[in-house]
């Protein structure tokens, strides 16, 4: 884990944002003087739809961001803190063991696939879902905390209610035009992360874990990642949906000054290519840089 990301962890201070953002025009984003964000001409390169919000030490820029989108897997970083603040209130423990069964796999399990007839704890299947976005993992947490409802209820509890709670994986990346399930807006995932990454929702030990599993998920290297210099740290969680879906949240923490908080959503691009797609999304994230006056790659 690098010094910056320590340094972050000792920094236990609210960053309250959102309440202060005035939306102007069909979705952009007030922001502090100096900084504004544009993406029609993204949109329109692409195709598609992006939907984003960031901030940075009290500025703000926006693209659609009140506006809903799927999130696919994005979910499952706050789905991990969930678990984590449910054992904080010694309603369950990180090293309870879960068996693993044929009857729980959905595609996508690099982790719980092998792991079939036998046991992995909380801790693990938290640690897979997020770093390497393990969809039986999902599954499992969300049946262990006590289901969907359950975790709508979570999302009650920080204070968001805007996050749509509807289905398990894999049936919640359907991402289709007009269907609200599943869903959420940039603005408000933003928000979630700073409750979740800079507020005392977690313990230390909780958050420095959390922290090392999203800067170290090996997925997503041409979406937020692509979008910073060399010398940036990002800690992040992809999210990858029907008709050209792709998605990244997390934090970016520059070699000095303030951490960004970022949210990109993009969906229904022309362009299936899963490269073409994620450039997108790296694109998007050099214009929000960009915003806040700080070099992109």
């Amino acid at each position: 884990m690098t010094t910056r990301t320590i340094d972050f962890l000792a920094d236990r201070r609210s960053f309250l944002i959102g309440a202060g953002a005035t939306l102007v025009g069909a979705g952009h984003a007030a922001a502090a003087p100096g900084t504004s964000l544009d993406l029609k001409s993204l949109e329109a390169r692409h195709g598609g739809r992006l939907g984003l919000f960031a901030t940075r030490d009290g500025q703000r820029v926006g693209w659609r961001s009140t506006e809903r989108f799927a999130f696919c897997s994005t979910f499952k970083l706050f789905l991990a803190a969930y678990v984590m603040q449910t054992v904080q209130q010694g309603r369950d423990r990180l090293d309870r063991d879960v068996p693993i069964t044929a009857a729980d796999m959905v595609p996508h399990g690099p982790v719980t696939q092998p792991a079939i007839g036998r046991t992995l704890t909380l801790g693990e299947l938290c640690k897979a879902t997020v770093e390497v976005s393990d969809n039986p993992a999902a599954n499992i947490l969300i049946r262990e905390m006590g289901g969907l409802a359950a975790f709508q209820q979570w999302y009650g509890s920080i204070d968001d209610h805007v996050t749509r709670v509807d289905r398990l994986e894999i049936e919640l990346n359907s991402a289709l035009p007009g269907d609200m399930r599943d869903t959420t807006t940039a603005e408000q995932y933003v928000a979630n992360l700073d409750r979740v990454l800079r507020g005392n929702l977690l313990s230390a030990a909780h958050l420095q874990l959390l922290t090392r599993w999203i800067t170290e998920t090996p997925t997503g290297a041409g979406r937020i990642k692509a979008g910073v210099p060399a010398g940036y740290t990002v800690g992040h969680k992809t999210g990858t949906g029907a008709r050209g879906t792709h998605n990244n949240i997390g934090i970016i923490w520059p070699p000095s000054g303030p951490s960004i908080l970022i949210c990109v959503f993009f969906t229904g691009a022309q362009d299936a290519t899963p490269g073409a797609i994620d450039a997108v999304v790296a694109d998007a994230t050099r214009q929000a840089m960009k915003a806040f006056g700080l070099p992109s790659r």
